[in-house]
């Protein structure tokens, strides 16, 4: 199978997406809504995805001449994917404000406040999603070529029989540690030269619930002197005790759990260990364990990705376990990108060591759920990807001590949230509508594929079951491209130390099944071989 890609310069958007520089930002960026908005009403505890009430500002303003679906009425569908790709969300802001001299479409700034006109102006990208034809799923991707603008690459299947594969990592030998997420708990594997192990005996016990399980792994960079190895899960609260199983007859209380009874306090935790030569997880010692009463039985948010610096800092991710006030409050962990030594240790120069009451290793603060982060090889600057509520999932650079926004803006739709840009908040780089929720991001520094050399940064996908190309420029996403859609959720990416990517992919549907977004489903290692164009 041979598949062609196409990409789109900045300001157009490819396959659900909607892109715009810092500059861009500056002059066309979405209006803040003022409080008490439509559907903004009294923020709530919780982060999760919130009703949508553009549905009937479309159908009460725009039905009527656009229609509802890609064929239009007595306009054309406002609906059509390239017509929005070419369409900025300032042009489509102006658009609905002021009518379309010559065209027939009137004037809406009047009848329509500012946070209407960027809900409708969502709207449209959304429901061109919905309407938007999918590939048809493929369950095995070996040896398909996919033609991108730089490179032709191949797929190759390095291992398969996984479940639910999270995090990857290479050992200095080239051996290839991964993660898993099972129904029953998570996995520490590896894959030499093709062969999956079992797993690695006396790894943490690892809850699972909706998002919760085995997450990522990393290698110290001095790891030939010292062995370690980094682990991120989702842990039970420490000597919690489950109550008694339900009565005969009586119904088990599923929680948010995903209807199988195991709604229960637990949080991210992150631990280091060795495996010895009887391939035993050995030496544990904890890296971050948060209080106990941060321990909750939602089941969202939970992070959690893991980088190195130069100097041998460890930069993790925590997610904001599904309350978004969590995220604003410096004295709490969750919601933020942490810095510190590779025993877990404060390094001195963290941005809030100083400061009262604040909690010393955060190094970012107002984050949602980050899952990837990736060190630009030219810049050296942190680049982070961000799931964001029914949309606006972010792709963020990453500074000492800055506020990303989240409990206060948003580029997507969140109940309590009224706002799109606050000044001493950072805005994303590129922000997606509708989601594809963004897992591991990569970017790609070796020899093997000459025209992403430095230049482009690779993000994972799972809602959008898409691997995406962002092409970067200093702190601009210059142009994009979808590489592919159709293998399943893109867990994580990875360049592994002979210069090809490595990917995480996990099955969205199979044998008849579609499974839920967070359902644990088989999955794949794959990697990307180049092909002579």
């Amino acid at each position: 199978m041979t598949v062609t890609v196409s990409a789109v310069i900045l300001g157009v958007s490819l396959a659900l997406t909607v892109s715009q520089t810092r500059a861009e930002r500056g002059a066309q960026a979405p209006p803040a809504g003022p409080a008490g908005a439509p559907g903004q009403a009294g923020p709530p505890p919780g982060g999760g995805r919130g009703a949508n009430p553009a549905a009937a500002l479309y159908a009460e303003h725009c039905a009527s001449c656009h229609g509802t679906d890609l064929a239009g009425g007595r306009a054309p569908s406002l609906f059509r994917e390239q017509w929005l790709a070419s369409s900025t969300d300032e042009r489509l802001t102006n658009a609905i404000r002021t009518g379309v001299a010559g065209a027939g479409m009137p004037a809406f700034g009047s009848i329509l406040n500012d946070d209407q006109v960027w809900q409708l102006v969502q709207y449209l990208r959304l429901q061109s999603g919905v309407l938007k034809t999918r590939p048809t799923f493929v369950a095995n991707p070996s040896n398909v070529v996919l033609k991108t603008e730089k490179a032709t690459v191949r797929l190759e299947v390095i291992a398969d029989g996984l479940n639910t594969p999270w995090g990857l990592a290479f050992l200095p030998d080239g051996r290839l540690l991964v993660t898993e997420r099972t129904v029953n708990g998570g996995t520490l594997r590896i894959i030499d030269k093709g062969v999956l192990s079992a797993p690695v005996a006396g790894t943490p016990r690892v809850h699972v619930q909706q998002d919760a399980g085995m997450f990522d792994v990393e290698v110290h960079p001095k790891y030939a002197e010292n062995g370690w190895i980094y682990l991120s899960y989702a842990e039970l609260l420490p000597g919690y005790t489950p109550p008694p199983a339900p009565a005969a007859g009586e119904p088990a209380g599923a929680g948010r759990g995903g209807g199988r009874g195991n709604a229960a306090p637990s949080m991210t935790t992150i631990v280091r260990g060795r495996i010895n030569a009887r391939h035993e997880w050995v030496d544990q010692q904890v890296i971050f364990r948060a209080p106990a009463n941060l321990y909750t039985t939602d089941g969202t948010h939970f992070g959690s990705r893991f980088i190195f610096d130069r100097d041998g800092h460890l930069f993790f991710s925590i997610g904001e376990r599904g309350v978004m006030q969590h995220a604003q409050d410096l004295s709490n962990p969750i919601g933020k990108i942490h810095r510190v030594n590779d025993d877990g240790s404060v390094p001195r120069d963290n941005p809030f060591v100083s400061r009262a009451g604040a909690v010393p290793t955060i190094w970012s603060y107002g984050h949602r759920n980050p899952q990837g982060l990736a060190w630009d090889p030219r810049s050296r600057r942190l680049w982070e990807s961000e799931h964001g509520p029914t949309a606006g999932d972010e792709i963020n650079i990453i500074e000492r001590g800055r506020n990303y926004g989240w409990g206060v803006v948003t580029r997507g739709r969140q109940p309590g949230i009224a706002k799109t840009t606050e000044p001493g908040m950072v805005d994303p780089v590129v922000y997606y509508i509708p989601t594809f929720a963004p897992s591991g991001i990569s970017f790609y520094s070796g020899d093997r594929y000459p025209g992403w050399k430095n230049t482009s940064l690779f993000v994972g996908g799972l809602a959008g079951q898409a691997l995406r190309r962002l092409q970067v420029d200093g702190d601009r996403v210059t142009a994009q491209e979808v590489i592919f859609d159709q293998f399943g959720r893109v867990r994580d990416v990875i360049q592994g130390p002979d210069g090809y990517l490595y990917l995480a992919l996990q099955y969205a549907t199979g044998a008849g099944t579609s499974y839920g977004l967070v359902a644990p489903s088989p999955g794949l290692v794959v990697r990307m071989v180049p092909v002579a164009r």
